[in-house]
């Protein structure tokens, strides 16, 4: 058997001690992968951030259109009325902010039509004209008859006359009263539902105001609204 030599030897033993060298494919094989991983989680942190950013501006973009909605309804709503009656034309500012809901009510039932040949079934000079149905009265005829019938017709400059209002007894019905005071009332706040006052047409009501009436102070001649017309602007 030959006899290895100690320098073989020793160069044999440094080769099997040698680490064994990465291949250059390998290598960039682990790099590639190292950079995709990253770019993974960057692409999963920004559709995340990205979608969350994007739902803070709708709900921010959704509050903001749900106040300017709200705000430009309450503007948008209709701030006058012009009455067409037998007698002409009375134009009447609502009390948008005073009278919110009976305002809103009043201008529901103009939109429907209700007021659409409703007629003025009484009228009391010097106290009060009033629309509505002549068959279903209620307190309000308690109030307008027994006030006339006193003779209880004490001024007070604290309501003036020309006011448009209805009754605070069927406030909560389904029908709804008209009531134009033609001369200031005392206890206006104590009966009536202020939502309103005449601007123009102060002589038609007063016209209305003088027409024959019986016992019952029903007019004796027919004078009832033709048409109610909601406008922005006197």
């Amino acid at each position: 058997m030959a006899r290895i030599k100690p320098q073989a030897l020793l160069i044999q033993s440094k080769k099997k001690k040698a680490p064994t060298r990465v291949s250059l494919t390998t290598i960039i094989t682990c790099n590639l992968l190292v950079i995709l991983v990253v770019l993974s989680l960057y692409a999963t942190y920004n559709h995340w951030y990205k979608r969350s950013s994007n739902k803070l501006d709708t709900e921010l973009i959704n509050s903001e259109h749900s106040n300017d909605t709200g705000e430009r309804k309450k503007f948008d709503l209709p701030g006058y009325a012009v009455l067409e009656t037998s007698k002409g034309s009375i134009t009447v500012e609502l009390h948008k902010d005073s009278s919110p809901e009976v305002v809103d009510k009043f201008l529901d039932l103009c939109q429907k039509g209700y007021f659409k040949g409703m007629r003025f079934h009484r009228v009391i000079k010097h106290f009060v004209i009033q629309g509505g149905d002549p068959h279903n009265l209620g307190a309000a005829e308690e109030w307008t008859l027994h006030r006339k019938s006193d003779g209880q017709l004490e001024t007070s400059p604290k309501h003036e006359a020309f006011m448009l209002g209805t009754s605070k007894a069927k406030a909560n019905a389904k029908g709804f009263e008209i009531f134009i005071t033609t001369a200031p009332i005392p206890d206006l706040n104590d009966k009536l539902n202020v939502f309103g006052r005449v601007i123009k047409g102060e002589d038609v009501v007063q016209e209305i105001e003088e027409v024959d009436t019986d016992e019952q102070y029903q007019p004796k001649s027919i004078i009832e609204i033709i048409n109610i017309t909601l406008k922005q602007e006197p």
